[in-house]
């Protein structure tokens, strides 16, 4: 096989030639991409909040108003730093019985005025503990939903061929708050005299764009899919033809509308179209391919969180001062802004190079690879370092393993609960799969982040990075087993990968994609040729 015919047959050209020969107002539309990101901004919050409350305990005004004296000491704020992810798991359980009932677009409202509501709680809590942990737990009721929100409306509006590419939008949007928030911190630690004011900027100055945001989503589109999913069906039609770009008689349009009306009247023929909590439970855990759904997205989020990514970010200072690169409150603060603006960056390059362009597994091999070793270097680095003295050469090194540590993740494990999670469920149970989901998600963060200060002194702390990696490799021998690509393929034809035992759904993902083109065009009335149905759909032609 030659150098081109290997290329031409590559993940990354065929996701090129789909994207070359997809209608030009399917992926660059106006209205498409303005919806998705006012849905992207729900990732807003989760971070603003990860990456100020990991440093705000260094400026001099919040340690003086509230006792919580340094950042320096993880089991001094484990409890500032771990309460809003408790709620969070309570709040996106919740979010269930909101999100199908009032929408997409006004759950994102009251979702995003839950937050504000904690954050002014905080701004204006005059050093007093109890009002702070009572603002953490509000927050919490906010920042869970927003979670559950964002992406699962961002898969329900994305065409298939940047599927992906939109829904990492919501990463993107997370470290690009994680940067913001850790700068805002710094930039008060520099500029503002220690006092009530130092922490209250931190506190209110997101709930400006927040209210912003609420604004926006009254000029952006509801999901067709949830509108469908009400009985809003001309609603829905019309919505789809909007963020498409098309008329409804065009092959493209008329075939996702069919491909949704379809799935969504099957699953009513067969567990009712009540939509309440019983019909939706029985439909989640007695179906075996909605049960092999759930296992997926648990495990995924729990990779995710025992490769120690967030450990680091939220006890980053901590960790730096373990590896004796900390120094003073500045340098420890401008370290942690330049960590959350390479997140960032990185996430940028997952979401344009990565997620679509190579496909989710090897996205997955690939960032998973990379923070094993990373953590890998730094375990091996803090047994050296606390034995004795190490070259500066080391050091160097052991900074810039933190750094790779987070490329790995944002290429890697950030996608696998994030984008695979959110786009695995069908139309009538995706609100219950992902608050479910998101819910054991956040609690497992709580348990995980209250346990990581112990966890770094049991295991000598360079061996809590032991175990992080061993996590990265247990991940990369599940993806390798269990998680199909889904690159490509449109949301309401994921069912069959789920039809038979879990270890056999990587080939049934590959013969799948492989006879799905002809499958649909038999169910063609024989107006329109292969190649043109291929093409409405985002597949290649066989």
């Amino acid at each position: 096989m030659g150098v081109g015919q290997l290329f031409s047959e590559s993940t990354l050209s065929k996701y090129v030639k789909s994207i070359r020969e997809s209608p030009r107002e399917v992926i660059f539309n106006r209205k498409l991409l303005l919806t998705t990101a006012v849905y992207a901004m729900s990732g807003m919050c989760i971070t603003w909040d990860q990456g100020s409350s990991s440093v705000v305990p260094s400026l001099p005004g919040f340690s003086s108003a509230f006792g919580i004296t340094s950042a320096t000491n993880p089991k001094q704020v484990t409890n500032f730093i771990s309460f809003v992810y408790l709620t969070a798991g309570v709040g996106s359980g919740i979010s269930f019985f909101i999100n199908d009932r009032v929408g997409r677009l006004w759950s994102l409202r009251l979702y995003f005025a839950i937050w504000i509501v904690g954050q002014l709680i905080a701004t204006f809590s005059n050093g007093h503990l109890g009002a702070l942990y009572t603002a953490r737990f509000v927050s919490g009721l906010g920042i869970g939903p927003l979670t559950v929100t964002g992406p699962m409306s961002i898969v329900e509006i994305a065409p298939t061929e940047i599927r992906g590419l939109l829904t990492v939008w919501f990463s993107v949007i997370m470290l690009l708050s994680l940067t913001v928030s850790t700068l805002t911190v710094y930039a008060c630690f520099l500029h503002v005299a220690p006092s009530h004011l130092q922490y209250q900027i931190v506190f209110f100055t997101p709930t400006i764009m927040c209210a912003i945001i609420i604004a926006a989503s009254f000029f952006v589109y509801e999901s067709p899919r949830w509108l469908m999913l009400v009985g809003r069906e001309e609603e829905a039609t019309e919505t789809l033809e909007a963020l498409r770009g098309l008329p409804r008689d065009h092959p493209r349009v008329a075939s996702e509308l069919s491909d949704i009306r379809l799935q969504i009247e099957g699953e009513h023929s067969k567990y009712g179209a009540n939509g309440g909590l019983k019909s939706v439970m029985r439909e989640t855990f007695m179906v075996p391919a909605n049960l092999r759904r759930v296992q997926q997205s648990l495990v995924s989020y729990a990779l995710a969180q025992l490769s120690g990514a967030n450990s680091v970010t939220s006890y980053l200072v901590p960790i730096l001062s373990l590896m004796g690169l900390g120094g003073e409150t500045d340098r420890s603060l401008f370290l942690s802004s330049m960590y959350s603006m390479s997140k960032f960056f990185y996430t940028l390059i997952a979401s344009f190079f990565f997620i679509d362009a190579l496909g989710r597994r090897k996205s997955l091999f690939t960032g998973i690879t990379i923070q094993m070793i990373s953590d890998i270097y730094i375990g091996v680095y803090l047994k050296y370092k606390q034995a004795g003295p190490v070259s500066d050469a080391a050091s160097q090194a052991a900074v810039a393993a933190i750094f790779i540590h987070g490329f790995g993740y944002a290429v890697g494990l950030l996608v696998l609960p994030y984008v695979f999670g959110a786009e695995l469920w069908p139309n009538s149970i995706r609100s219950f799969g992902s608050a479910l989901s998101q819910s054991f998600h956040w609690l497992f963060y709580f348990g995980l982040n209250r346990a990581t200060p112990s966890i770094l002194e049991s295991m000598d702390n360079w061996g809590a990075f032991i175990f992080f990696a061993a996590w990265c490799f247990i991940s990369l021998i599940y993806v390798f087993l269990a998680v199909p690509e889904t690159a490509g393929l449109p949301v309401e034809h994921l069912d069959a990968l789920f039809e038979g035992p879990w270890w056999q759904i990587r080939s049934t993902a590959k013969k799948h994609r492989q006879t799905i083109t002809a499958r649909e065009v038999d169910t063609e009335e024989g107006s329109i040729d292969r190649d043109e149905v291929a093409k409405a759909k985002g597949i290649d032609s066989i």
